[in-house]
């Protein structure tokens, strides 16, 4: 069993700037493929980035690319994602996830993660 917990949500201007954190429970967090995914009200749940166990492989939504940077430290088993240049439709309910059946495939959809956090939210204004 993995917990994981989100912070660092809150309200920001557009074009300003959040930065996410993931804590995990479990030490054996940097063997996971990590995700971040956000749901907006009437939207489903959808892929923001990924980082594979090492850190080395990253991917990330179209929507996301040149803004969002993830990554991790596997000695606070603590993941991050860095939000710059935000836009009123990055608001969301933003969530880490674990896929602990791989360390360096990420995959973009949801099912294929296994441990979630409770979300944290990201409200973008004008």
């Amino acid at each position: 069993q993995v917990e994981l917990v989100e912070s660092g949500g809150g309200l920001v201007q557009a074009g300003g700037s959040l930065r996410l954190s993931c804590a995990a429970s479990r030490r054996t967090f940097g063997s996971y493929v990590m995700g971040w995914f956000r749901q907006a009200p009437g939207k489903e749940r959808e892929f923001v980035a990924g980082i594979s166990g090492s850190g080395g492989s990253t991917d990330y939504a179209d929507s996301v690319k040149g803004r969002f940077t993830i990554s991790r430290d596997n000695a606070k088993n603590t993941m991050y994602l860095q939000m710059n240049s935000l836009k009123l439709e990055d608001t969301a309910v933003y969530y880490c996830a674990a896929d602990s059946d791989s360390s360096w495939l990420i995959v973009t959809t949801q099912y294929e993660y296994d441990y979630w956090g409770q979300g944290t939210q990201v409200t973008v204004s004008s």
